[in-house]
């Protein structure tokens, strides 16, 4: 957890919609386009996150896909840092690095441009969920491959039950992970 303060996380906590069911019985899905929608929530969110590169020392932020991009671009701009996506593959022109990763039923795969990170880079990743942390792993992964340091893992929220802590410990090595809220 993070040094947010109660009243941020009670802020964010509450403008998080369970979904019962969504996407498939049994899933409590958290939505978090209420949060987006307030403009007081996202500003907190956004300067939460932004203090996290400041705190980890951040040179540049990568954005996972899909969601990750809403999150990591408002901070990008509000810390005064760059913003690099990282997407699903395929969906980036030119030169990329390429990552795969496992599924519960298969694999997928990840991409950053080649000439986005480097040698002095210090990579902040955002995201909205860490689960079972098999694409943050990658990500970092990508990171590292492309010659940049990590600074850090920094999630909206952090679903504990699922592990992906846990699973992230060997590739954070010695960055944090931050989550402002774990349920």
């Amino acid at each position: 957890m993070t040094g947010v303060s109660t009243e941020t996380v009670g802020l964010l906590l509450s403008r998080i919609r369970d979904v019962p069911d969504y996407p498939k019985p049994g899933v409590m899905f958290k939505d978090i386009t209420p949060l987006l929608a307030d403009p007081q929530a996202f500003t907190a969110l956004t300067d939460a996150l932004a203090a996290l590169c400041v705190q980890h020392g951040a040179t540049k932020i990568v954005g996972l896909e899909a969601r990750g991009f809403i999150l990591a671009a408002p901070v990008a701009v509000r810390a005064g840092l760059g913003f690099v996506p990282v997407r699903k593959a395929g969906k980036l022109p030119g030169a990329t690095l390429t990552q795969a990763y496992a599924l519960e039923y298969g694999t997928a795969e990840i991409e950053v441009h080649t000439e986005a990170l480097g040698a002095g880079d210090r990579v902040l990743v955002i995201d909205d969920v860490l689960a079972t942390g098999g694409t943050a792993g990658a990500c970092l992964e990508l990171i590292r491959r492309a010659g940049a340091e990590v600074a850090g893992v920094a999630v909206l929220m952090e679903l504990g039950f699922l592990g992906g802590r846990e699973r992230l410990k060997d590739a954070l090595g010695a960055a944090p992970l931050d989550a402002l809220i774990a349920v």
